[in-house]
């Protein structure tokens, strides 16, 4: 276990800065969430800004001292970013080598020339999902898009057939596999395993997004039946480079840090031992930070130097990388602060009552809590970070499995019915040309069913492990 983590548990062992009982802290807890969702929808304020005055809300509601309120927000802003910033940074940089070297658009080539007809939809949900793998949610959209459109309109194709199975490849690695900031977040609440939570990750997404891309492109495409809009075919990022890596190399970059980090977690399992050798070298390679760290080495030179990025070229891009994370960094931050609010005001203790009192599963209630602040606030991420400290305390006893299931069941109830509160959502309506009645048929059933059928295969999961 790292000093961070003993950090963060000792931290969310403290006693309550307050002693209000439960009915008082269920207020607290509504009423700070309701300024958060006030702020966030109301008055379009940003989410940071919005977390932070939530968080004070939240411990002045529960009769807590403002200095005690101030000490813990901080405290929790501090260890997140800690914990999440550096994979996060580290995550935008990768992604923006694979976008500005050609090398996402050679991954996307390679597989649209060996599909056609009906294995069409099959392609375009692989290459959201190996895309999707380190880019953010927005990046990966404004980067498929076009590919999206154009083979919709070259090949004849119903955009919704083409669409809908690219978007739900996306939507699943951002709300369920790390090193995308929320589940990074909740594996980091709740003292997950992240080798774990990826490998069973991947078990849960792989049916989700077969049953909420492909199958349900099917019926998307009926009911809503538009060709591709000629205003919205852009020209993609690499057309004026004189040459781009190979397919092969790409994809082995990409995947690189997920098999350094599931080879650590398939040792950690079998080897089970501390003082053996292999198990130290595969903990050093596999933990978040080496594994992302030497996958952005290694895409410099295999992405970046294979596209014929000069030393200034390479220096440049990944310079811009890092300032559009600002704003990610600083929610999720902040987010970390509003958890901490709420396990030190005794909150988690009373999350703990109410599930033995009412007899919900674990996993069920998370998804549920999750499923609540996205309906309330239209962000994955903001329901991620604020459902995991709720829930933090349930992970108290559970196993190795057991929390990676409890960060699984949080990301999917994340990813809950987006609707007009979500920029995804307009985000997807206006690439697409679609009025909000027809993204509402597409873009949030196909959030709903990715929710539901995640958190199917995660109960599933834990009556079989």
């Amino acid at each position: 276990m790292t000093s961070l983590s003993v950090e963060i548990l000792a931290a969310d062992a403290a006693e309550p800065i307050t002693s209000a009982g439960n009915a008082q802290l269920g207020i607290a807890v509504l009423a700070g969430i309701a300024v958060i969702v006030l702020l966030i929808t109301k008055f379009k304020l940003h989410a940071f800004l919005a977390l932070t005055i939530g968080s004070l809300a939240l411990g002045a509601f529960a009769g807590a001292p403002l200095a005690d309120t101030i000490k813990s927000f901080t405290t929790g802003l501090g260890n997140t970013v800690a914990g999440v910033g550096v994979l996060i940074a580290l995550g935008a940089i990768l992604g923006k080598l694979l976008a500005d070297s050609g090398g996402a658009d050679q991954i996307v080539d390679t597989i649209l020339a060996r599909a056609s007809g009906r294995a069409m939809p099959w392609a375009m949900v692989l290459i959201a999902s190996v895309i999707g793998l380190p880019l953010f949610f927005e990046v990966g959209i404004v980067l498929l898009i076009p590919v999206v459109l154009l083979v919709a309109k070259r090949g004849n194709y119903s955009l919704m057939r083409i669409g809908i199975p690219a978007l739900a490849g996306l939507s699943v690695m951002h709300g369920l596999i790390p090193p995308h900031p929320g589940p990074l977040v909740a594996i980091d609440a709740v003292g997950a395993n992240l080798g774990v939570t990826l490998a069973l990750g991947l078990v849960v997404a792989i049916p989700t997004v077969i049953i909420a891309g492909p199958v349900f492109s099917r019926y998307a495409a009926r009911w809503v039946d538009i060709p591709a809009p000629e205003n919205m075919i852009p020209v993609r990022p690499s057309e004026d480079l004189e040459k781009r890596p190979g397919f092969g190399v790409t994809v082995a970059t990409v995947l690189l840090p997920v098999v350094l980090m599931l080879v650590k977690a398939l040792v950690d399992i079998v080897v089970d031992d501390p003082e053996n050798g292999v198990q130290k070298v595969t903990d050093v390679i596999g933990s978040p930070l080496i594994a992302l760290l030497a996958a952005v080495i290694v895409a410099l030179f295999t992405l970046g130097r294979a596209a014929g990025f000069t030393k200034e070229r390479l220096s440049s891009t990944v310079e811009k990388s890092l300032a559009p994370i600002a704003g990610v960094l600083l929610i999720v931050g902040a987010g970390g602060g509003f958890k901490q609010t709420l396990i030190d005001i005794g909150v988690g203790q009373m999350i703990l009552e109410f599930s033995e009192n009412w007899s919900i599963p674990a996993l069920l209630l998370a998804w549920l809590i999750a499923v609540a602040i996205r309906l309330a606030t239209g962000s994955a991420t903001v329901a991620t970070i604020s459902a995991a400290g709720l829930v933090a305390p349930l992970a108290e006893g559970m196993s190795t499995t057991e929390t990676a299931l409890l960060v699984l069941a949080i990301g999917a109830g994340s990813l809950f019915f987006s609707h007009v509160n979500d920029a995804g959502f307009w985000l997807v309506k206006e690439y697409f040309g679609m009025t909000v009645g027809q993204t509402i048929k597409t873009w949030s059933v196909m959030e709903t069913i990715i929710s539901v059928v995640g958190i199917v295969f995660v109960l599933l999961l834990s009556l079989v492990l």
